[in-house]
C-alpha cells in the first residue's frame, strides 16, 4: 500500500550533505524535511513520518558530545536509513561496535553487493536494481566491525566489510557511503528503494499538488485579512506574490521600491509584469533620492547594506502605514534559509544567517508571517513560477542581492556610477543571453572597481573606470566555481563595455571560487 502523504524526515547530525540527501528525495517525488537531529520525539512522532533518515556528521560517535538522537526513535516502528555517521550511530546504540580502521576512506570507492537472493531479495532490498559492483563515495574515518543482532551485511568495500547494512524486520538499514552525492552514479536509485519499496511512499509529491495544497492553506489562514508583500523582482518573492494572488486576490497590496540600486529596466518591467499582466495591487514607491542620499560618501560594505536594509524598512513600514489595517506580511523566504537558521550540532540554536528578508518588519510592524515557500529549494520554486504563469524573464532570472546595485558598486555610490554599471552589467547580461549561456550560470554580474585606468580611445588619451565581469556555476550558493567562457564572448563584452559605456576603458574577468572568495565582492 503506498503512502502518498507521509514525508521522509532528515535528522540532520551536521553533515554538509543534509540539504542534498533532502533534495534527492524530493527528487524521487516524495516530499522530505530537515530536522535537528535531537528533534523532540513528540513532535517527530507529529510530523508522521514514512521514513526516517540519519545524515553524516562531522564528529565521531566516540567523541565527548558526540551529537545522538532520542533512542525512542528506534520504537517508532519506522523504517530508518543511517548514513556515513549515521549509521554508525545507530549501530553503536542498537549494540553493535564502531572503531577506528587502520586505513580511512575518501573519495571514490567500489562497493560489491552481497546476497542477492535469500532474506535479502523482494522488496525489502535497499539495494535492489543496483550493479554487483559500482562506484561509491566515501567519507569516514571510523567504521562498524560488528553489526548489531538482527543485522547482517548486504554490501562490503575492499576496506570496509559492512559497507551496507540492513534489518529487514524492523525495517533498519544503512550504507557507509554517500548516496547523495553525484559521484555514487546510483545513490538515487538507492533512495529510491528506501522511499518508495521499504517506507512504501507513493511518487505523489510535485509542484502542481504544491500549489494547490499552498492555495488552500493560504485561504485558510488569511481568511479576509490583508497581506502586504515587499516585491523586488526576484524569484522569490515574485513566486510568492503571484502564489498568494492567486488565493486571496486583492486582499494582497504588493509593494515595490526603487530604491535607485536596480538593474536596467527593472522598475519598468516589474511593473508591466504584476501590475498590467497579473492585475495586482503593486504600489510603487520611488524613493531613489533618499537611498541616494543616505549612502552618499559611504565606502565600507557593511556601512551600505546596513543603511539600505535600514531605510528600506522605514520606507516599507510608511507605504504599509499609508495603506491602512494590515494582518500579515508576506516574504519570499526558502528552505535553505529556514535550515541555516537552526543550529544542527547540538546545543543552543545558533543563526547562520537571518532569513527575513525585510528584516525586523515583522516585530517593527507587529504583523504575523505568510512564508508560502518555506519548505522549498530555489529550483522548486522556479518550477512553480512557471506552473502559475510567470514569465522566464522573473522565473529563470539570476539571484540579485538585497542591496542590489550597492554592493556591485565598490567604493562610494553615485548617480552616475550607478548608470555606467548599470549600462555595463546590461551588456554582460545580453552577450550571455545572445551566446545561450545564460541557463548554465548560476549568477552573472558586473562590478564597477574603485579605481581607474588609462586608456586609448579614439587616438585620445582616457582616464576612466575599470570594471570587472563575474560568472559562476553553483547548486545552492554554499560553493561556486568560475565559468569557463568561450574567449569570444569575453571579447564581445569587453569590447561592446569599452565602446559603449562611456565612463569605462577597462575590463577585467574574476576568476575566484567560492571559497575563497564569494559571488558578491561586497
Amino acid at each position: 500500500m503506498k503512502d502518498s502523504g507521509r514525508p521522509i524526515v532528515v535528522l540532520d547530525f551536521g553533515a554538509q550533505y543534509s540539504k542534498l540527501i533532502a533534495r534527492r528525495v524530493r527528487e524521487t517525488h516524495v516530499f522530505s524535511l530537515i530536522v535537528p537531529f535531537d528533534y523532540p520525539l513528540d513532535k517527530l512522532r507529529a510530523l508522521n513520518p514514512a521514513g526516517i533518515i540519519f545524515s553524516g556528521g562531522p564528529a565521531s560517535v566516540h567523541a565527548d558530545g558526540a551529537p545522538m538522537p532520542d533512542p525512542g526513535v528506534f520504537k517508532l516502528g519506522i523504517p530508518i536509513l543511517g548514513i556515513c555517521y549515521g549509521v554508525q550511530l545507530f549501530a553503536q546504540m542498537l549494540g553493535g561496535k564502531v572503531e577506528r580502521p587502520e586505513r580511512r576512506e575518501y573519495g571514490i570507492a567500489h562497493l560489491d553487493t552481497l546476497g542477492a537472493s535469500g532474506p535479502l531479495a523482494g522488496a525489502g532490498n535497499l539495494l535492489a536494481g543496483v550493479d554487483n559492483r559500482t562506484q561509491v563515495w566515501m567519507s569516514h574515518g571510523d567504521a562498524i566491525s560488528e553489526v548489531p543482532e538482527g543485522f547482517d551485511a548486504v554490501a562490503k568495500t575492499e576496506n570496509c566489510p559492512f559497507a551496507a547494512i540492513a534489518n529487514r524486520a524492523k525495517g533498519f538499514y544503512g550504507v557507509q557511503f554517500h548516496p547523495e552525492v553525484v559521484h555514487t552514479p546510483q545513490g538515487t536509485r538507492i533512495l529510491s528503494n528506501f522511499v518508495h519499496e521499504i517506507c512504501g511512499c507513493d511518487s505523489a509529491w510535485d509542484m502542481g499538488s504544491f500549489v494547490d495544497q499552498s492555495i488552500k492553506e493560504i485561504r485558510e489562514k488569511v481568511g479576509n485579512k490583508q497581506v502586504i508583500c515587499g516585491l523586488s523582482g526576484g524569484v522569490d518573492s515574485s513566486v510568492a506574490s503571484v502564489l498568494i494572488h492567486e488565493a486571496i486576490g486583492d486582499n494582497l497590496a504588493c509593494v515595490f521600491v526603487n530604491n535607485g540600486l536596480l538593474r536596467q529596466g527593472e522598475p519598468e518591467m516589474v511593473q508591466e509584469v504584476f501590475r498590467d499582466h497579473f492585475h495586482m495591487d503593486l504600489h510603487y514607491v520611488d524613493a531613489e533620492d533618499r537611498f541616494l542620499e543616505a549612502l552618499a560618501g559611504v565606502t565600507e560594505p557593511e556601512e551600505k547594506r546596513k543603511i539600505i536594509g535600514n531605510l528600506f524598512v522605514e520606507v516599507f513600514d510608511e507605504e504599509a502605514v499609508r495603506l491602512g489595517a494590515i494582518d500579515f506580511l508576506a516574504q519570499g523566504t526558502l528552505y535553505p534559509d529556514v535550515i541555516e537558521s537552526v543550529s544542527a550540532t547540538g546545543g543552543p540554536s545558533v543563526t547562520i544567517k537571518s532569513h527575513h528578508n525585510v528584516g525586523g518588519l515583522p516585530e517593527k510592524m507587529n504583523l504575523s508571517l505568510l512564508e508560502p515557500l518555506r519548505e522549498l529549494f530555489k529550483d522548486e520554486v522556479r518550477a512553480v513560477g512557471k506552473a502559475l504563469g510567470l514569465p522566464d524573464k522573473i522565473v529563470m532570472r539570476h539571484p540579485f542581492p538585497g542591496p542590489g546595485l550597492g554592493v556591485r558598486c565598490i567604493g562610494a555610490i553615485t548617480k552616475e556610477r550607478l548608470d555606467t554599471l548599470r549600462d555595463a552589467d546590461a551588456i554582460f547580461i545580453d552577450e550571455i543571453q545572445e551566446a545561450g549561456l545564460y541557463g548554465d550560470i548560476w549568477q552573472a554580474l558586473v562590478c564597477l572597481l574603485p579605481v581607474r585606468s588609462v586608456g586609448v580611445q579614439g587616438d585620445e588619451r582616457t582616464y576612466e573606470e575599470v570594471c570587472s565581469l563575474r560568472a559562476v556555476t553553483s547548486e545552492d550558493a554554499m560553493t561556486a566555481d568560475w565559468f569557463r567562457f568561450p574567449p569570444e564572448v569575453l571579447q564581445r563584452t569587453a569590447s561592446r563595455i569599452c565602446n559603449e559605456v562611456k565612463h569605462i576603458n577597462r575590463v577585467l574577468f574574476d576568476i575566484t571560487s567560492k571559497p575563497p572568495g564569494t559571488i558578491e565582492w561586497e
